[in-house]
């Protein structure tokens, strides 16, 4: 036996299947009949499957045949094991010694002619009975020998005794006074120990002035420690602990020299036996001794006793002991505040058999299972040494599944989690709520040297990032956001059959997720699209939730799950396409609670006995919330706003620098700049007005980046009127800079206008997502329709404009001197602006008309 409560005889058959009786065991999830050359850890981990059959149901003193599997032979086959594939772990196993035709390997009792015999383990034994639930006793009599082996087994905690003895044959009512018994047990470092007993009082020992002794002592303090060797009759031959139950084998004589607190045993007789098992004290400087307690417990359950004729064969013993507890090694629960130092050192007591030469200590203990909580950092110090890395992983071997051809998600550390004592290296691990329940720190060089980390779950707080109360403050509302998804939980404050909460501003047009706790105590998560107020409006989605979970403690429900911020739909009429949560726009969530919940067709008893009465808008950036507010006027305002400056006044301005100049003076300057400034005056004070309306500014949906675009290009047109260079007279050349200066003005203009126009567009989108607006469609085409009108009439102009420009140049023959109406005014949407056609225009041959001045 190495764990899992294995035991059993083995007997070889013939060349291709082998026997097995008596056998033991608890169930594995993936258990085989295994071959390895040896027993060790290398070996042990290189070996094979050496038959197709699984051991994964609990044995109960079965006997079957195995039958080796194809091109599978004795002869490579040294030890043959039960094998737990996914953790690596060695339930047991026996070292066939010599493998021929007929050969035996188990307890004595084996026959068959020429056979070997094999190795007898110390946990088997001839005979067993049942003393109570969780306590049995094993013995092997040799009667020749005077000495009969006995075995306490139980299910007991690890610093607990277990008791055995003979009564007094001449009590009659009292049968613990003056009873013999050996006392068993485990010492503070996991070793065992056995001593001999004598029950003189009903009390603890104590030792009185004079030096004598009274009370459940052991016969060595009666006579005084240095009469141990003397009165102390029992000899420890093997004790162990495997999976929470405890096993110790000793010798005792059945007849003792010691006449005095040793009763004969008659093994051809029937006698009376007593036993118990309670909590045991360990020893101080005035009791050197490894005392029982009281026992503390109900008759048949702590202690009794029973006839038992020693010389007969017993075997009432079904099946192996199951403990509730199995996890005997050291238990830690991290503290965020305390760091958990991780050094190495040679594996004595490893919990997961078989292990390597060295493993995992944290805090000094070997191998220890580790307990965090969600929401809680823990902080590791590791000192292991640089051949050591240490890792948090989802494959409870470790070391790199990736070279076993096997995959694993790592949580926290790797190569870089490594040091020494005198450089630890700090790491930080934060289990979220998707944390599996169960994963395994390890080092990623080397197999199996740690073991297993508990994940619970701690208070909801301390597992998401943000919470609010829903109105009327009866649901807890709580939730993380993460790059592409967000994990939501609801807790009721009050008792219900069912919880439900809604993304939406009624039930009506609302998604709907629902927790319940099935009939067979499972707890469920529904999701539904609601488009009416009645049951079969309900209509049942598929989304692709994530890490759900749904629990009831004392009728207080609470739902937990992860889902994509957009979820993915096949159809686009589909309802579950609109079901798209966007961090940067308040969600609006409403609740509901009822008696209980169904699976399948809903009727009106699935509806709700109580909900809110108003939904409240969870600001899910901020980490706040806010009661429901119609915001579509506000948005109107805003959207008008921005209307008139993008699609009147700003265009306008363009189009007066393009087409007025024709205007006497600087009119259609002053027309240009007194409607870009108005303008954009009208989109800054829009911009103030919604994000001090929405209380916050968020650039995630298209419509903030378009408008981001815009206003930016916009404010820089004033900068850059400023810097403008100075215009040159008429007949100078146009200087480089002022060309660059007109390039970059007209594109920056262009490229704004550009921006501000799509910003208006994909705002009616947003609007529409929003609130579902059934006028949005309608203004989209109006949008449509007034660019368009507007585009039709800077197409005549242009035209009008390059009509008129071809006259000029064709009618500019000659011009008299002391004209001064020409427009020395530069194009400022023009490349080619009107500077350039006067400069070509002076460089021809020019004729000068000379008139009489008149006295």
């Amino acid at each position: 036996m190495v764990q899992h409560q294995l035991r059993g005889s083995l007997k070889v058959i013939d060349d291709c299947s082998f026997r097995v009786s008596n056998f033991d065991m608890l169930s594995g999830s993936e258990v085989y009949w295994w071959g390895a050359t040896g027993p060790d850890f290398e070996n042990l981990t290189a070996g094979f499957v050496v038959s197709d059959r699984k051991l994964n149901e609990t044995y109960k003193n079965s006997t079957f045949v195995v039958h080796l599997g194809k091109n599978v032979t004795w002869d490579g086959i040294r030890v043959l094991a039960v094998w737990d594939r996914p953790t690596a772990s060695n339930f047991g196993h026996v070292v066939l010694k010599n493998v021929s035709n007929g050969s035996t390997t188990g307890p004595p009792g084996g026959s068959g002619a020429g056979s070997v015999r094999g190795q007898v383990e110390p946990t088997m034994l001839e005979n067993c009975k049942v003393l109570s639930e969780n306590y049995r006793v094993r013995w092997t009599l040799n009667a020749d020998e005077n000495v009969i082996d006995i075995g306490l087994e139980a299910a007991t905690a690890t610093m607990n005794y277990m008791a055995f003895g003979w009564a007094n044959p001449k009590s009659t009512s009292d049968l613990m006074l003056g009873g013999d018994v050996a006392v068993t047990g485990f010492m503070e470092d996991g070793l065992p120990f056995v001593d001999d007993f004598y029950i003189s009082e009903y009390s603890d020992c104590l030792v009185n002035k004079d030096g004598s002794a009274h009370g459940v002592c052991p016969d060595s303090m009666y006579e005084g420690s240095d009469s141990t060797a003397l009165v102390n009759n029992t000899k420890l031959v093997y004790g162990h602990r495997r999976d929470g139950v405890s096993f110790i084998r000793y010798q005792k004589p059945l007849k003792s020299v010691d006449e005095k607190y040793d009763l004969p045993v008659n093994h051809t007789e029937d006698m009376v036996v007593i036993w118990a098992m309670g909590k045991i004290r360990p020893p101080d400087s005035i009791r050197p001794y490894y005392l029982p307690q009281n026992h503390g417990g109900p008759r048949r359950v702590t202690f009794g006793h029973l006839v038992l004729n020693i010389s007969g064969h017993v075997n009432d013993c079904l099946g192996p002991l199951d403990a509730e507890d199995k996890e005997d090694q050291d238990l830690i629960n991290a503290d965020g505040n305390v760091p958990l130092v991780v050094t190495t050192g040679p594996a004595l007591r490893y919990p997961n058999p078989p292990n390597p030469s060295k493993v995992l200590f944290i805090n000094k203990k070997e191998a220890p299972v580790l307990k965090v909580e969600r929401g809680v950092a823990v902080k590791f110090s590791i000192q292991a040494g640089h051949d050591v890395a240490l890792y948090i992983t989802s494959d409870p071997i470790g070391g790199n599944a990736t070279l076993r051809n096997m995959t694993e998600t790592v949580y926290a550390g790797g190569p870089q989690a490594e040091g020494v004592q005198a450089s630890p290296m700090e790491l930080i691990w934060l289990p979220d709520r998707n944390t599996p329940n169960l994963v395994y720190y390890h080092s990623l060089y080397q197999q199996k040297m740690g073991w297993i980390v508990q994940v619970v779950d701690g208070g909801l707080p301390d597992m998401y990032n943000n919470s609010v109360f829903l109105d009327d403050q009866q649901v807890t509302f709580f939730w993380t956001l993460s790059e592409d998804s967000i994990s939501i939980a609801a807790r009721a404050e009050k008792k219900s059959g069912y919880l439900a909460i809604g993304f939406g501003s009624g039930m009506a047009n609302s998604y709907a997720y629902v927790g319940w706790i099935d009939s067979i105590g499972r707890g469920r998560v529904n999701t539904y699209w609601i488009d009416g107020t009645d049951a079969s409006r309900l209509h049942p989605t598929n989304e692709s939730l994530t890490y759900v979970r749904c629990k009831s403690e004392n009728g207080i429900i609470t739902l937990e799950f992860t889902r994509p911020l957009k979820l993915s739909c096949g159809r686009s009429n589909d309802p579950i396409c609109k079901n798209i949560i966007d961090p940067t726009t308040p969600l609006k969530v409403i609740w509901a609670m009822g008696t209980g919940w169904t699976d399948g067709s809903l009727t009106e008893r699935n509806m709700h006995s109580v909900m809110s009465s108003r939904p409240v808008r969870v600001l899910l950036m901020r980490g706040s919330a806010e009661a429901e507010q119609d915001l579509r006027p506000v948005l109107a305002v805003h959207g008008f706003m921005m209307f008139l400056a993008w699609g009147i006044l700003l265009p306008g301005g363009i189009v007066a620098a393009r087409y007025l100049k024709h205007v006497k003076g600087d009119g259609w300057y002053q027309i240009h700049v007194y409607l870009q400034y108005s303008g954009l005056a009208i989109v800054l004070l829009a911009l103030l007005f919604a994000v001090a309306e929405l209380r916050g500014f968020h650039a995630g949906s298209l419509h903030v980046k378009f408008g981001i675009v815009a206003i930016f290009l916009a404010c820089v047109q004033p900068v850059n009127a400023s810097l403008r260079p100075k215009k040159p007279a008429n007949g100078e050349t146009v200087s480089s800079k002022r060309r660059l200066w007109e390039y970059l003005h007209v594109i920056v203009g262009r490229s704004a206008l550009v921006a501000g126009i799509a910003a208006l567009f994909t705002g009616m989108k947003h609007l529409g997502d929003r609130y579902d607006g059934e006028n949005v469609h309608g203004l989209n085409m109006a949008l449509i329709a007034w660019f368009l009108l507007g585009a039709l009439m800077v197409v005549y102009l242009e035209y009008r404009e390059r009509k008129k420009r071809r006259g000029k140049i064709s009618g500019r023959g000659s011009w008299v001197l002391g004209n001064v109406d020409e427009d020395d005014s530069v194009d400022l949407l023009s490349p080619n602006g009107t500077l350039a056609e006067k400069e070509s225009q002076t460089s021809g041959r020019m004729e000068v008309q000379l008139e009489p001045l008149n006295k």
